[in-house]
């Protein structure tokens, strides 16, 4: 006897997908005996056409519940089935069966009286001779996959028939058996109803099988009802109800002793997965993750009602069907299969910077031989000294602890924060452990290169030509500010210069990358920390990245977080000292220098000797000002930069010329602050990380402007260099003949007696005392071998008052420098001193100077408490008689900064790591679900002169509108937050091997079910 069949379609929407439907039905070469319509918060509009069509039941539920829930009020309608000849057809509004489709599956379970459940060839609604969906089927961790998606339907599979599981899209299913299994679970309403009602059919001794004969076009998508668009959000969701239905069948089907090792998973497994989530870049998933894990681990009702309706059907054990499980090594090929499928699609799609062929390999060369010919003297040291540099900590545990909140070993010693400056140190020194003070002789020696490769590849963004990338290697490699930095003994300056060009670069890709984005935020944590007075000029750049990146905005978001995580404490503790203008100070050594004017600024130079061209001129006896000198040397590339206007380019010409206004108003604003003390000295703020924004702007700008021509761009591009270069010329000639404020130097401060001892006494003090021309003497403390780079603060340099502890230290040094009766005790017992060391005054100094020198000589000499060690390269050195090793007043202080260190580190490796996963490159993305890879739009030939290329700039509008759009970036999309879509039911292919607790796998006796599912697909509906 046939079987009695009432079809249930569940409506959400209406409109023409329903009329479509209804029709389809009617057109049936085997109709339907009872049809019922559940309307599920539909408009009039809706009701009035399910009412035409004179279904047998029309159910209106006014609600939005899920396709489960709806297809359970209609079935609850009617009545008990009379025997295993009664069946119910799922339907809904977004599947639309062909005119054999319900004949071919009654004739299934007509001839197939195991079988209770046919499921139909799902076909692709938009293209039909694509497959959507044919069967499910789990991996031996329980992970759903589907058997067959997003293939070319070409009869390939018509010999299917047994398999796991079905998607409820236009399924058959036996009444007697839906309501044995209580229908589709409570619990999954959204993804993988379908498969977890087929294996309850399964454990109830049924079988399941698919009808590729019988087709039915599918146009779904969404959550619930039609789709909901691909775009992040919904693809989100899709992922968070993925997970969720993974967590509740394996939570459903594990054995009653397993429960508690699972339950106890949940949260463990979600940081675990929100790990794998960072580095496979899907942070957009991990709120879902924890909301999943969270939900489960409270849902004892619903995890309780499942496990009672399994155990209630089960007839058989796990073992029956494990033959119909997915293979490991049928996984690993789908893997190899779906890995080529992505690399295909991304040569296409994939903004590939091609080096060597475009001439980067000659940038390169050329940087090295600048090296050698400007940087000579410092090709074999071991270390390098000079105006804002000292030595780094000998030790790396040490770099880290100066990193980190704490205590500040400057001077006298305070508890507080440490500058963001000192993070980058560390990691510099730690790239160098066996020596980290070679470190800054490293970078002083690839500044040029690294600076000129990140020009390359920031003009890479602006043109294909690689002569035009050529320039900008060359002309931001021989930047004035980047020379003078390199000349004074900058690091904080040299390493902004160095790193601009690398987060411009990383910056425009981070609207469409997850790792690009990373990537740039991790640059700007390391230029801010190294130039603080940038932290305005880019932070409104961001603001307006922001405001034209639409979805991209997301991702740019990012871009502060680390800067500020790693600024934080300093932030809080200036502004507690109420000395918020303090956090734009210099980090490092401050150097007192000159005030620039204007027009030095403007040519790029920090003083008046305009990089060494006043003494040139004075050599040669030239009465002209070295301004005009220069100027015209600058004047072809400034020319160049404000032609970028006239090339049509108007967005990128913007953006250059927008770099160059924030730049120098930057150097400008810099150079009225002074905020560091040295003695009795104001430092001023140093204008060059200023000056290198707004060069990098005049850079970029030439490069957009010389793009725009047809012809003798390079013979342009290489007069520019010339004459550029020319104007740096005094200055590279004074660091290769060794002129230059940096030379090599030891990595030490202090006297070779006293680093000796520090071998065996780490916390050995010295008193130094340094004559000023003001005819004082600037007292300060030094432990070890010496002041390091490292354990600078720019908190103590701008204080405006000093603590206790400084005016004991002021009122004992002079003393000790004065011929009245001095207690050497004190010294010891307070700070526990071992040595006095006095600077010499040097061969410039004022008389004033030099006469407080003399004096300060006399009286430690006189002093019987002091005993006389020697003339040192760093002064006259006295050793206290009464000095003691390992003295208790010379350690730091025990659980300095507790707990708060703690607490604060903590946090910002939270940060850090989040976001350095995030940064690591994931190979190439999987396509969207649901999302088909886009076709290459054919070009149309025209006579007409091509215009330029659009750059990185020009087009960040159109890449935000199709961000918008999307949603996501394309060859991401899926790695950001792909889960399983209902028109193609696709799986991910590593959630196979997700980590499962030690007591998953399965029985051989039917005792063990599924430990672990990581993702399951969508089902369709």
């Amino acid at each position: 006897m046939s079987p009695r069949v009432t079809a249930i379609l569940v409506v959400h929407h209406g409109g023409e997908r329903l009329t479509r439907v209804l029709d389809a039905i009617r057109a049936q070469s085997r109709r339907p005996e009872r049809l019922l319509i559940v309307l599920a918060q539909v408009n009039a509009e809706t009701r009035d056409l399910a009412a035409e069509a004179a279904p047998d039941g029309l159910i209106q539920i006014e609600e939005r519940v899920a396709f489960g829930e709806a297809v359970r009020r209609a079935e609850q309608t009617l009545p008990p089935p009379v025997d295993d000849e009664d069946a119910v057809w799922l339907l809904s509004e977004d599947t639309e069966p062909q005119p054999g489709a319900l004949l071919a599956l009654e004739t299934t379970l007509e001839t197939a009286r195991s079988v209770a459940i046919a499921g139909p060839k799902l076909l692709d609604a938009e293209a039909p001779d694509r497959i959507a969906s044919l069967g499910r089927s789990m991996t031996r961790f329980g992970a759903a996959v589907p058997l067959v998606s997003g293939e070319l339907d070409q009869g390939q599979h018509d010999g299917l028939s047994d398999v796991l599981g079905v998607d409820p899209g236009g399924i058959l299913v036996r009444r007697a058996v839906w309501r044995s299994l209580d229908g589709f679970d409570p619990a999954l309403p959204v993804v993988d109803d379908g498969l977890d009602l087929a294996v309850r059919a399964r454990l109830a001794g049924h079988r399941v099988s698919v009808v590729p004969s019988a087709h039915v076009r599918f146009a779904g998508g969404g959550l619930i009802g039609p789709a909901a668009g691909h775009r992040a959000g919904a693809v989100r969701k899709r992922a968070a109800a993925t997970r969720r239905a993974a967590l509740h069948r394996r939570m459903s089907y594990a054995p009653a002793a397993a429960l508690p090792v699972h339950w106890l998973s949940l949260l463990p497994l979600a940081l675990l997965r929100s790990v794998v989530l960072l580095v496979t870049k899907a942070p957009g998933r991990i709120v879902g993750e924890f909301g999943s894990a969270f939900r489960t681990l409270f849902a004892f009702g619903a995890i309780a009602h499942s496990r009672r309706i399994l155990r209630g059907a089960r007839t058989v054990g796990w073992s029956a069907i494990a033959p119909l499980r997915l293979q490991p090594d049928e996984m690993r090929r789908r893997r190899r299969i779906e890995a080529e499928e992505r690399r295909a699609r991304a040569r296409g799609r994939v903004d590939g910077v091609d080096f060597l062929a475009t001439g980067g390999g000659w940038v390169l060369l050329a940087s090295v031989v600048a090296v050698v010919v400007v940087l000579f003297p410092l090709l074999t040291a071991g270390g390098v000294a000079g105006g804002g540099l000292l030595p780094l900590s000998p030790a790396v545990e040490e770099l880290w602890r100066n990193a980190a909140y704490g205590w500040r070993d400057v001077s006298t010693g305070f508890v507080g924060a440490a500058d963001p400056f000192h993070a980058i140190l560390a990691v510099l020194g730690s790239l160098a452990f066996w020596s980290p003070s070679w470190a800054m002789v490293a970078v002083w020696l690839l500044a040029l290169p690294v600076a000129a490769l990140g020009a390359w590849f920031a003009a890479a963004r602006l043109t294909e030509r690689g002569a035009l990338r050529a320039l900008a290697a060359a002309l931001w490699m021989f930047a004035p500010p980047l020379l003078t930095a390199l000349a004074d003994g900058r690091p904080g300056p040299v390493l902004a210069h160095v790193l601009l060009g690398w987060l411009l670069y990383a910056a425009l890709g981070s609207a469409t990358s997850w790792a690009t984005a990373a990537t740039a935020s991790l640059l700007f944590a390391a230029v801010v920390a190294s130039a603080p007075s940038l932290a305005p000029a880019l932070l409104l750049a961001w603001i307006v990245a922001m405001s034209f990146s639409g979805r991209g905005a997301a991702r740019l978001a990012l871009l502060p977080i680390p800067a500020l995580a790693l600024a934080a404490p300093l932030i809080w503790a200036q502004l507690a000292a109420g000395n918020a203008i303090a956090l734009f100070a210099d980090p490092g050594v401050p150097v007192p220098a000159a005030v620039p004017g204007p027009g030095a600024i403007a040519l790029g130079f920090d003083g008046a000797e305009l990089g060494g061209w006043q003494g040139v001129l004075d050599a040669i006896g030239a009465p002209i000002d070295p301004r005009w000198v220069v100027a015209a040397l600058l004047i072809p590339l400034l020319l160049a930069a404000f032609a970028s206007i006239a090339t049509g380019r108007y967005r990128a010409a913007a953006f250059t010329l927008a770099a160059v206004a924030l730049g120098f108003g930057t150097a400008i604003a810099a150079a009225q602050l002074s905020v560091a003390v040295v003695g009795d000295t104001a430092v001023p703020v140093s204008t060059i990380p200023g000056q290198s924004l707004m060069w990098l702007g005049l850079v970029l700008a030439a490069v957009v402007a010389l793009d725009g021509l047809r012809r003798a761009a390079a013979w342009l591009a290489a007069l520019l260099v010339v004459v550029t270069a020319g104007a740096v010329v005094p200055l590279g000639v004074s660091m290769s003949t060794g002129r230059a404020d940096v030379a090599p130097a030891p990595q030490r401060s202090l006297p070779a007696f006293v680093t000796a001892e520090a071998d065996h006494d780490p916390r050995v003090t010295t008193l130094r005392l340094v004559p000023e021309a003001s005819g004082g003497l600037r007292a300060t403390l030094e432990h070890g071998s010496g002041a390091t780079l490292d354990d600078q603060s720019t908190f103590a340099q701008t204080r405006t008052k000093l603590d206790a502890g400084e005016l004991a230290l002021a009122e004992i040094a002079g003393n000790l420098a004065s011929r009245g009766g001095f207690d050497a005790d004190r010294a010891i017992d307070e700070f526990g001193v071992s040595y006095v060391l006095l600077g010499a005054a040097g061969e410039d100094a004022e008389r004033s100077e030099i006469q407080t020198a003399d004096r300060a000589r006399a009286a430690l000499e006189a002093n019987a408490a002091l005993v006389p060690v020697g003339e040192t390269d760093f002064g006259t050195l006295w050793r206290f008689a009464a000095a003691e090793p390992d003295a208790p007043a010379a350690q730091i202080p025990a659980r300095a900064g507790a707990p708060l260190t703690g607490w604060i580190a903590a946090v910002q490796l939270l940060v850090f790591g989040a976001v350095l996963l995030l940064s690591i490159p994931a190979g190439v993305g999987r396509e969207e679900p649901g999302r088909r890879p886009r076709r290459p739009r054919p070009e149309r030939p025209s006579r007409r002169r091509p215009k330029p290329r659009p750059s990185a700039v020009d087009s960040a509008e159109d890449a935000a509108g199709s961000a918008d759009g999307a949603g996501a970036d394309p060859g991401e999309t899926a790695q950001n937050d792909g889960a399983t879509s209902v028109a193609e039911t696709s799986h991910s292919a590593e959630s196979d091997d997700a980590p499962a607790p030690a007591s998953s796998g399965e029985a051989r006796d039917g005792g063990t079910p599924p430990a672990e599912e990581p993702e399951g697909g969508r089902d369709a509906r």
